[in-house]
């Protein structure tokens, strides 16, 4: 109830009066004319006390835009538009939790509430958001989207994050029942029911899903990255075919260490062996693969994950990481160690330290998403409580003079680019099982504008048992920066509107030509359909494919 009334009174506060929709008026009309909008808030207080915000105007803009009493316009979106860093990576992200279930391993550093999915707390931000509705997926999307709306962000495009616990340990009638209405909601036509199945029932959400999916091709709100966490334990040749058939495209999972006698002793119920296996699997499936790496567990020492961390570009090499450093929790197993002073939490300066020093070894073609759990101060027993580390880690590589090349570090982000100023770069890696070819566009000051990932399946590579894959160059991701635009819209110099998507789809046939291949297969989202098929591609069983 604490959240629910404190959206209620943020609501109240930022509720559209008169007085505020003339001074809203006012002030959008001088912001269009080229003044700061934060200069222009705080010189002109409201007459009943005190200011307008960001998320005010941009309620003034939709309203004003919804009555026809003015034109829609970007550059003016742009300046109010508030948090802009959630959309500057190109897509618009929307979180969703599923249930709480039972997990298949039992990990000592894991939090364990019965309230949320294992290794969840019911006060991180994405998760309150659940558990205020109740884990329903529509409900969750759709209140997401709204919020994001009233932030100024768009929401045609939207990169579905679907976290809690081991995916792959859910029932499958629940997960097709969930994707489909995460799908119900984007697309905003119900097809599913809205209780989730019963175990006793014997349901079939195949042909459900596959309708839902179809609408999205074309649907308000287009679906373009569907992403998963599992184990890699739970990676097989069948698990995969199910995850393609439910549009998954992005699979997260925990490595958490490259040491075995590391996993083993925190009981993380799997070897480095299953973790190599499992990422050369999803290569050689097109996956874009997602590994989360701890440091600080139990048995590790500073040196030890510095080592360790290097490993993870030892044929593993990840399209991007999340650095989750252990934290010590009151409901955890780890704690009883703590106890017994078996286990000491790094120090937040220890921290830093570390993170500044395997930062820089990060590979180009790597994206660092994340390098701390969202997660209160207040849970955490001993050691670091920062939730700022990645913003310390930065701080204490530039006092260093060195700097990160990973992927999120060189976003142009809302930067505008010139196609001709571009320089076209292709990085050639050897991952297990495959050569890649990360080839992406660079501005000359070594900002990032766009990327395509061409796998080049060796010959040892896995069978995947899927026939639109046979031969096969793979086109795992194609992404191009800056701010997330509406399908459709236009903006001047934005690195999504000036061609580079159809560039790097030219250039990776070139390449996989070259190699020897005579087909290609892109593992499409959903909402990306139409794109890929207006370029030459065919619909096969789970993939796009074309002839080179």
């Amino acid at each position: 109830m604490e959240l629910a009334d404190k959206r209620q009174r943020w609501k109240k506060v930022n509720a559209l009066t008169p007085e505020k929709m003339e001074l809203a008026h006012f002030l959008l009309n001088k912001i269009r004319a080229g003044e700061d909008p934060l200069t222009l808030i705080r010189k002109h207080p409201l007459k009943s006390g005190g200011y307008l915000n960001k998320a005010a105007l941009v309620a003034a803009y939709n309203k004003m835009i919804a009555d026809k009493s003015i034109e829609p316009n970007q550059a003016l979106l742009e300046k109010i538009r508030m948090k802009p860093m959630r959309t500057l990576s190109g897509v618009t992200t929307v979180t969703v939790l599923t249930k709480p279930y039972p997990c298949p391993a039992n990990c000592v550093f894991c939090p364990n509430d019965v309230r949320m999915p294992r290794s969840y707390l019911p006060d991180e931000p994405g998760a309150m958001r659940a558990l205020e509705h109740r884990f329903d997926p529509y409900r969750q999307v759709s209140a997401r989207m709204r919020a994001l709306q009233n932030l100024g962000h768009p929401t045609d495009k939207i990169e579905l994050l679907i976290l809690g616990g081991t995916w792959s340990s859910y029932r499958r009638d629940y997960q097709a029942w969930f994707i489909g209405r995460c799908f119900d909601a984007m697309n905003e036509v119900e097809l599913f029911r809205a209780d989730e199945p019963q175990r006793e029932e014997k349901l079939d959400f195949s042909a459900l899903l596959a309708q839902a999916q179809l609408v999205n091709e074309t649907a308000p709100h287009r679906n373009v990255g569907l992403v998963i966490e599992t184990r890699p334990d739970e990676i097989n040749p069948d698990e995969i075919r199910w995850l393609r058939t439910l549009g998954v495209t992005k699979v997260q999972m925990g490595a958490q260490s490259f040491d075995d006698s590391i996993l083993e002793i925190n009981k993380r119920g799997h070897d480095v062996a299953c973790t190599r296996q499992a990422t050369a699997l999803l290569r050689a499936a097109a996956f874009k693969i997602v590994l989360h790496w701890m440091p600080n567990l139990l048995g590790a020492t500073p040196q030890s994950d510095r080592s360790d961390f290097l490993r993870m570009w030892e044929g593993y090499c990840p399209d991007e990481i999340k650095i989750y450093p252990n934290q010590l929790l009151a409901n955890a197993e780890l704690y009883e160690y703590w106890q017994r002073g078996e286990f000491t939490p790094y120090e937040t300066s220890e921290l830093v330290n570390l993170i500044a020093d395997i930062k820089p070894s990060i590979p180009r073609y790597c994206r660092v998403n994340r390098i701390i759990r969202d997660i209160p101060g207040n849970n955490v027993v001993e050691g670091n409580r920062r939730t700022s580390l990645r913003q310390d880690v930065h701080d204490e590589l530039k006092r260093r003079g060195g700097k990160c090349q990973c992927i999120r570090c060189r976003e142009v982000r809302g930067k505008s680019v010139k196609r001709a100023a571009l320089t076209l770069n292709d990085l050639v890696y050897s991952a297990a099982n495959a050569d890649e070819h990360f080839v992406s566009f660079d501005t000359a000051d070594d900002k990032i504008a766009g990327f395509i990932r061409l796998s080049l399946p060796t010959n040892d590579a896995p069978k995947t048992e899927m026939s639109d894959l046979d031969g096969a160059a793979l086109i795992r991701e194609v992404h191009v920066y800056g701010q997330s635009l509406g399908v459709g819209a236009e903006q001047s110099g934005a690195a999504q509107h000036v061609g580079l998507g159809t560039r790097l789809l030219e250039e990776a046939e070139k390449i996989a030509k070259q190699n020897g291949f005579e087909r290609m297969a892109v593992i499409s989202a959903i909402g990306a359909r139409q794109y890929y098929l207006e370029r030459g591609f065919e619909r096969g069983e789970y993939y796009l494919t074309k002839k080179i």
